[in-house]
């Protein structure tokens, strides 16, 4: 199992790369999202959402960045990720964390559907006792 120290760099280098790259295709299409509202025309829920979310990698991207920029402080990366998840852009996830995300949300949409029929089962059990 495990690949050499040289291949998972390489791999890491390749990941950032693509990240960076992703971010700057989407702050390029959000750019123009905005000249479009400057212009008077009215985004879609789709495409509100997208200019959203990359203000928001935008905003991420700056404490991201020291991590970069500071020597050796890429090792203390990890340690941040398992403290505050949400600091990395979402172009820099990788497709095991978004389906973890993902799995996540779906388990309390779930948890809440859950309590709320149970909760609409009780309401009606008691408005069953009391019309009875």
């Amino acid at each position: 199992g495990r690949k050499p120290l040289r291949q998972r760099v390489v791999d890491e280098l390749k990941h950032y790369y693509n990240g960076f790259h992703l971010l700057w295709i989407d702050t390029k299409v959000a750019a123009r999202m905005v000249w479009r509202l400057l212009h008077g025309q009215v985004l879609t829920r789709r495409e509100r959402r997208r200019l959203l979310r990359t203000c928001a990698d935008l905003f991420r991207l700056v404490p991201f960045l020291v991590f970069v920029i500071v020597p050796f402080m890429e090792f203390l990366l990890p340690v941040f990720l398992k403290l505050f998840p949400e600091m990395l852009p979402s172009t820099f996830e990788t497709e095991s964390k978004k389906e973890e995300k993902q799995r996540k949300k779906l388990n309390a949409k779930l948890e809440l559907a859950k309590f709320l029929r149970e909760t609409i089962a009780e309401m009606a059990k008691r408005n069953k006792a009391d019309t009875g």
